[in-house]
């Protein structure tokens, strides 16, 4: 387009702007995104980019789309040709603003979004479609899919699709006999398609059986009279023989049965702009022999000649090898199929052993691979009447009360068939046979078809305790006897008497033990004593709210007022139990105890001089092992039943531990504790009255030290040595006194905190160190190694470990070879061998010069006799 041709629309491009506000249209010129709808008419305007720079004086674009999408001098940048969204869903473009031809600002980028309208069609991917079903295909169950395609944009209802069916031809049911999915576009039959579906008449062969013209011929003289004219020439037969072989051929194209018209729609099917296309289905129906005979009805204990033919299966398929399971994996199977698909019962059944069957038969081909789906055949064992009837007990007992009304329900009588349920072979008819001992007015009832027994007058126990029965049971063809016993039971129409309403009083010292019995009451009943009426409990319903007494007793009218709980003089001085002798039977309508049937027993105490008594029974005291000397363990506390001062002393601290108060009961510590020395210890607290210390109680304290941290990890051993021809690493073990979690695993560093060159150590075993000889010495040497061992928590010192490398005997220990010992001594031996040198020398001295003197002493005396 010239610019002679831009500067002509720019007004007409200004006035379409101007009618949808032209400033909304305008922005500033950066990257920028704009939606467009496809098929917009031209020329339109989409944006005017608007520049500070006063000198711009035209724009330039560069990217996709050039040839649909301009710009003009003055910014506004507007479409050339419609859009097409199924050819481009977007551009991108480069816009630079240019004065004299040159760039001043820029470039931006702008992106066009093609917006999808709704203007393609859907169309089906086949023009017609062709499809076979057999009859009695199961309904719901997809034999075709139609596919249709949308050009539109998928991601919006543009190219959103739904299917329907428009016709069906013919259509002779009042309900459709096909059904599509409006979402995938499956087509299967309907419940009326299942059952109404019918294929075109043909010829059935068996398995294996010759499908020729002449096998047709045969079949033609098996069903029609003998024919005296050629087939040829025979309308009948040719006419048999076109059908069939039109049967064979179907074209469902040109013959078909049904023919669908489908619809397909976009925007969902919804709208009624929505746009569509058609296509049609042409169906046959085929014949379908693959049909389950079920259910069989086989009568129990059937008597024939077996194996005997109970029904027949076809395949579709005429060359399919057919095999029967059954489906519930019984041991007991008595059928089998045969290859003509007889199925076939192999002997009597009996339905009271398994009632139903279920066969499943597989029609395959000679690879094993169905060629019909799996069949599921049901076999009733229909029931003969060959059971009589069971009695549910031997002997059935039932109890009536005496004197209940006319009509009340003594019991029913049980009694089974195990023939089938709900039939005539299993309905049970009940009548009284005999009655002892016999009466002149029947005094009982039986329902016939129930069983249920009733009472037709009052009974009296004095008149008949016991009633004995045999009662008929039968069905159609079998019966039996049942036993029946019917006891009359007393009523409840006595109450329990006291023989006297007041036992007196009874004192008791407090300190009486549990287990005493304080009185002995009795009461009696009229009723019969065979019976449940006569039995009589007693219970205190008033003055012993603590429970502190209990009526023990048999039953038989005789009660034993006993101590269950330790009395105490001063929470209660005095009881006035009120105990009621009571039936565990209600009494008659109409009957209530009375006051004969309530009796009383006074209990008074007597104080006793008790010793003190603790508060808890159980004394346990858990602490740190580091507690502060002084700390308050426990206060201990007790007092006295009767209020008298006590006081409180404590045995068994062997280590002197724990010190006692004795007025206050308050344990505290007096030294210091060690967990390593002791965990756990007890001692005993006794409290005692001042004035009568032989009044005492005793309680033992449980006391549990924790630990804590106030120990390091040392080395057990802090000397080895390793042989210099054969060094082998030394394992450098340590123990901490303390528990988790302040003890192992421990960590064994140098002291230094480097690495070693001479030396490696590694932690082995959570309490140990391997110590490795890295490089050997020239000589035999001692090393003092500082190691640096930390508990769990990183508490540790550095100690010393001092190894001996040398040389080795062969039994592994050091020695110093003879010719290799030096004479060299250090300092302290060197001052210590010169020390011993001049102390002998100045003894050798000393004692010479002693034997000098005595030696000139002699010799003067001898001068001086000789003299004289």
């Amino acid at each position: 387009m010239t610019l002679l041709m831009h500067l002509w629309l720019l007004p007409f491009l200004c006035s379409i702007a101007a009618g949808k506000d032209l400033e909304e249209k305008k922005g500033a010129f950066v990257n920028t995104q704009l939606d467009v709808p496809e098929g917009t008419p031209v020329p339109y305007p989409m944006y005017q980019f608007e520049v500070a720079h006063p000198g711009v004086n035209s724009f330039r674009l560069n990217g996709e789309g050039k040839e649909d999408i301009m710009i003009s001098k003055d910014g506004w940048l507007y479409l050339e040709k419609p859009l097409d969204w199924s050819r481009e869903d977007h551009y991108t473009l480069m816009v630079e603003a240019l004065a004299d031809d040159e760039v001043v600002e820029g470039p931006v980028y702008v992106t066009i979004n093609v917006l999808d309208v709704n203007n393609n069609a859907p169309f089906f991917n086949q023009s017609a479609y062709t499809a076979v079903v057999r009859e009695n295909y199961p309904a719901g169950v997809p034999f075709l899919r139609v596919f249709a395609l949308d050009h539109d944009d998928p991601e919006t209802p543009n190219a959103q699709l739904s299917y329907s069916l428009v016709s069906q031809i013919p259509n002779k049911h009042p309900t459709p006999l096909f059904q599509i999915d409006t979402n995938t576009g499956e087509i299967s039959t309907t419940e009326a398609g299942t059952q109404h579906l019918k294929a075109r008449e043909g010829i059935h062969y068996a398995r294996g059986e010759d499908h020729s013209i002449d096998a047709l011929r045969t079949k033609f003289n098996d069903y029609c009279p003998v024919q005296k004219i050629p087939f040829e020439e025979n309308p009948f037969f040719t006419c048999v023989e076109r059908a069939e072989i039109r049967r064979r051929n179907v074209n469902p194209l040109e013959d078909p049965d049904y023919t669908l018209t489908v619809r397909v729609q976009d925007l969902g099917g919804v709208s009624q702009t929505a746009l569509s296309g058609n296509t049609r289905v042409h169906i046959v129906v085929q014949q379908n022999l693959w049909v389950n005979p079920g259910p069989i009805t086989v009568r129990e204990h059937l008597k024939e000649t077996y194996p005997v033919v109970i029904a027949k299966v076809q395949s579709n398929e005429p060359e399919a090898v057919y095999k029967l399971m059954q489906k519930e994996r019984e041991q007991k199977f008595p059928f089998q199929i045969t290859a003509d698909g007889e199925i076939h019962l192999t002997e009597e059944l009996d339905r009271e052993d398994k009632d139903t069957y279920i066969l499943v038969v597989f029609a395959l081909d000679n690879d094993d691979k169905q060629v019909d789906s799996p069949m599921e055949i049901q076999v009733l064992v229909e029931d003969v009447n060959d059971n009589a009837p069971v009695c549910a007990n031997q002997e059935t007992v039932f109890e009536v009360q005496e004197g209940e009304p006319e009509g009340s329900l003594v019991g029913v009588l049980l009694a089974h068939d195990d023939d089938q349920v709900g039939t005539l072979n299993s309905q049970l008819t009940y009548a009284f046979v005999s009655q002892n001992p016999p009466t002149s007015a029947n005094a009982f009832a039986i329902d016939a078809a129930s069983g249920r027994i009733q009472a037709l007058r009052p009974l009296q126990r004095r008149d008949q305790q016991v009633f004995h029965f045999s009662v008929r049971v039968t069905d159609p063809v079998f019966s039996t006897e049942c036993k029946v016993v019917v006891k009359v039971i007393d009523v409840n129409n006595e109450m329990p008497l006291f023989e006297k309403s007041d036992y007196g009083g009874h004192t008791l010292a407090e300190d009486t033990p549990v287990g005493h019995t304080v009185a002995t009451i009795r009461a009696t009943d009229a009723d019969d004593p065979d019976s449940g009426s006569s039995l009589i409990e007693f219970k205190i319903t008033a003055g012993d709210d603590e429970g502190i007494f209990t009526v023990e007793t048999d039953g038989k009218g005789v009660g034993h007022v006993v101590v269950v709980r330790p009395l105490d003089f001063e929470s209660s001085v005095s009881y006035k139990l009120q105990i009621d002798a009571r039936n565990p039977e209600p009494l008659m309508k109409g009957l209530e105890y009375g006051s004969n049937s309530t009796a009383f027993v006074s209990v008074s105490l007597t104080d006793v001089d008790e010793a003190p008594e603790f508060s808890l029974h159980i004394l346990d005291v858990t602490v740190h092992e580091n507690i502060t000397k002084g700390s308050v363990l426990l206060t201990v506390e007790a007092k006295d039943p009767e209020g008298k001062e006590i006081s409180f002393k404590m045995d068994g601290d062997t280590r002197g531990w724990l010190t006692i108060d004795a007025a206050t009961g308050e344990i505290k510590t007096r030294d210091k504790l060690d967990r390593e020395i002791q965990e756990t210890f007890e001692v005993t607290v006794t409290a005692f009255e001042k004035d009568n210390p032989v009044k005492l109680s005793e309680r033992v304290v449980h006391v549990r030290l924790l630990d804590v941290n106030d120990n390091v990890p040392k080395l057990i051993e802090t000397q080895a040595f390793i042989c210099v021809k054969k060094p082998q690493p030394v394992i450098i073990k340590a123990q901490d006194a303390d528990s988790a979690p302040f003890s192992q695993p421990f960590t064994f560093a140098f002291a230094h905190g480097k690495k070693s060159p001479n030396w490696e150590l590694k932690s082995i075993e959570g309490t140990a160190a391997k110590l490795t000889l890295k490089k050997t010495p020239t000589e035999d040497k001692t090393f003092l190694l500082p190691i640096n061992i930390k508990d769990k928590t990183g508490m540790g010192i550095t100690q010393t470990f001092e190894v001996r490398v040398c040389n080795c005997t062969e039994l592994g220990y050091c020695f110093m070879a003879p010719d290799e010992r030096s004479l060299s001594f250090g300092i302290g031996p060197t001052i210590g061998i010169f020390g011993g040198v001049i102390g002998f020398c100045i003894i050798a001295f000393v004692i010479v010069i002693r034997r000098a003197n005595k030696r000139g002493k002699k010799s003067e005396g001898e001068e001086r006799a000789a003299m004289m």
